[in-house]
């Protein structure tokens, strides 16, 4: 058997064991060690697998993970979010649509602290889906406009799936984090124009709320929006000017968030207890998946299959561009089946070298386009993190009526990227700019 069908196997291989209801990372790894073991022998794959595994998880950067995981748990759990939400609801609901309107713009300025798309998802759900609910907002809306808003978390800088990228593609996660930030604010926008056009159509939809003073308004920047700036301005700014590398920036957010929050009182003493237990389960989460993602890649690579590809891939007569947007459609479906975190840890061996080396595009641009498509999968069924989690915020609305809401958002995303791929200096104005 020639080592490209050894590859393929070991992909069909992975495959079976997801329909098993295997999790993700010990499909990875399970198919990782099988393939290897057919292409080589039992020796070598063991031996492989223990020295990929340590190396990795020896990797200084890789401590970067735990310090921003542990930023947004802290400030999940200080209620900032819902200091967030309030100056985002002062701001523009009056407006139709104005309720998940403002959760969208907190969503984007939690996500400048929070690396997550689910931290951002249960934070902003438990606050703005009741208020909507008492608003008299369509269910299906307020729970679906609030699960495609998570997305901004691991968009808008910073993302540990950015991190993650960076680490496996071995590309600069500061030039990464600034490239975020433009396509995360055009996201955050189009999902505001949506809600608008749809509660204007239909104001029966998503109803008006009051409209604040302009007194109001200033007050409510006392409340978490100046906690963001300094955090922001501490860990990013830092991390963008050079004076920190991504684990100093993400220990420099952490603390920032701890002492922030213990001078304000606003963090009890379960609070801390609650964001370590949920920043080591986390973080283990993420470690176990580049450790198999770490063996699968392996057998991906001695199976030369990216090779291959990239050759089949020079042989077509398509443009690039049309190439690209294939492999983005397989993205969006393989987004259907898999998280976006295992999405990219697992397709990155495969797709990378052919993007980047065959098609001669950005690695940059690429990694904001890859997080951009693999954060569908948080929304879309069967897996849908982020539906299940508002689906837990909600419990008496089913998941059945939140994916119905969602296709419009998806619709969005899927324009975002299109217009990404047309004007790629989207994502590579900044890093350009700032040469960071």
């Amino acid at each position: 058997m020639s080592p490209v069908m050894i590859g393929v196997l070991g992909i069909l291989i992975f495959f079976i064991f997801l329909i098993l209801r295997t999790p993700v990372a010990y499909s990875m790894l399970f198919a990782g060690i099988i393939g290897i073991f057919i292409l080589n022998s039992p020796s070598v794959a063991l031996r492989i697998v223990a020295t990929e595994i340590y190396s990795n998880f020896s990797t200084y950067t890789l401590s970067a993970i735990p310090m921003f995981v542990w930023m947004g748990f802290l400030a999940l759990n200080a209620g900032i979010g819902a200091k967030v939400f309030d100056f985002a609801y002062k701001a523009v609901g009056h407006l139709p649509g104005g309720l998940a309107m403002a959760s969208q713009g907190a969503a984007g300025l939690f996500g400048a602290i929070s690396g997550s798309n689910t931290a951002t998802a249960a934070t902003i759900g438990s606050i703005a889906v009741p208020e909507m609910r008492k608003h008299k907002y369509n269910d299906s809306l307020s729970t679906a406009s609030v699960a495609a808003g998570g997305i901004l978390g691991v968009l808008i800088p910073p993302s540990t799936l950015f991190i993650i990228y960076g680490i496996a593609a071995e590309q600069s996660i500061g030039r990464l984090f600034l490239a975020g930030i433009i396509p995360g604010i055009i996201l955050m926008i189009s999902f505001m124009i949506l809600i608008y056009i749809l509660a204007l159509r239909n104001p029966h939809l998503a109803p008006r709320g009051e409209k604040s003073t302009w007194k109001e308004r200033f007050l409510s920047l006392r409340g978490g929006l100046w906690e963001v700036a300094v955090i922001f301005a501490l860990s990013m700014g830092g991390l963008f000017t050079g004076w920190f590398t991504p684990t100093e920036a993400g220990a420099v957010g952490a603390g920032g968030v701890l002492l922030l929050t213990l001078i304000t009182r606003k963090l009890s003493w379960q609070g801390l207890k609650k964001s370590l237990f949920e920043t080591l389960r986390t973080t283990a989460m993420i470690m176990l998946l580049i450790g198999s993602a770490v063996v699968f890649g392996r057998l991906i690579t001695l199976s030369r299959i990216p090779f291959e590809l990239g050759g089949w891939v020079e042989s077509l007569i398509f443009p690039p561009v049309v190439t690209m947007a294939l492999i983005l459609l397989i993205y969006l479906i393989l987004g259907f089946f898999m998280d976006a975190l295992a999405l990219i840890l697992l397709s990155i061996p495969i797709f990378y070298p052919v993007v980047v080396g065959t098609l001669g595009y950005d690695p940059i641009w690429f990694g904001v386009i890859m997080v951009l498509v693999a954060a569908m999968g948080v929304i879309t069924p069967p897996v849908g993190v982020n539906v299940y989690i508002i689906k837990g915020v909600v419990k008496d609305v089913k998941v059945e009526q939140i994916f119905r809401g969602i296709w419009p958002f998806l619709f969005v995303i899927i324009i975002v990227t299109l217009l990404m791929l047309a004007v790629p200096e989207i994502a590579t104005f900044l890093p350009d700019l700032i040469g960071n």
